[in-house]
């Protein structure tokens, strides 16, 4: 996710590709949050992602409104921050269903021209007790990509359309 400032009373930021760079909702969050559980293939181990207990400046704040712009090119990491704070109702997401790549997955070459790509683990978010693999992140907000940046911003002026998700009117856009 693209950093926020902390002075801004809103936020809109995208999360459009894979491999995105990622503080893990630290500066959005008020406090350290289990993200995301990913529970490996045959069960041995399982790893938990947490947001980051610190980060670098003052925090963006878990109070004030925030924006999450998606679209049909967002796929596997990239759609994580977006899948987490919505399920934890931190963000609006503003934008066309994501593509829907929630679990890791391990190529094997089966012939020179064909590659088989097998999961290898799943991934579970602790507020839905699922994920978005097959289904995509779906957006609270839903509209072309093109035109989610101008929907968002739109949004930041107005009153919340998601009622439990916005804690203010905010006045300005970062």
């Amino acid at each position: 996710m693209v950093p926020v400032s902390a002075a801004s009373l809103a936020a809109v930021t995208g999360v459009e590709a894979e491999g995105v760079g990622d503080d893990r909702g630290g500066a959005v969050l008020d406090e350290r949050t289990h993200l995301n559980t990913m529970y490996r293939r045959g069960g041995e181990r399982s790893e938990r992602s947490w947001s980051l207990p610190h980060v670098p400046g003052a925090r963006f704040g878990g109070g004030k409104p925030l924006y999450v712009l998606s679209g049909d090119s967002t796929f596997s990491a990239a759609e994580e921050p977006a899948y987490d704070l919505q399920q934890f109702g931190r963000a609006v997401v503003v934008g066309e269903p994501t593509r829907g790549g929630a679990h890791p997955c391990k190529g094997w070459t089966v012939h020179p021209h064909l590659e088989a790509a097998v999961p290898t683990g799943r991934a579970v978010n602790p507020v839905s007790g699922a994920n978005w693999e097959g289904i995509g992140v779906q957006p609270d907000i839903p509209c072309a990509a093109a035109e989610s940046l101008d929907r968002a911003h739109a949004l930041t002026l107005g009153p919340c359309p998601s009622p439990g998700r916005c804690h203010h009117a905010p006045t300005m856009i970062q």
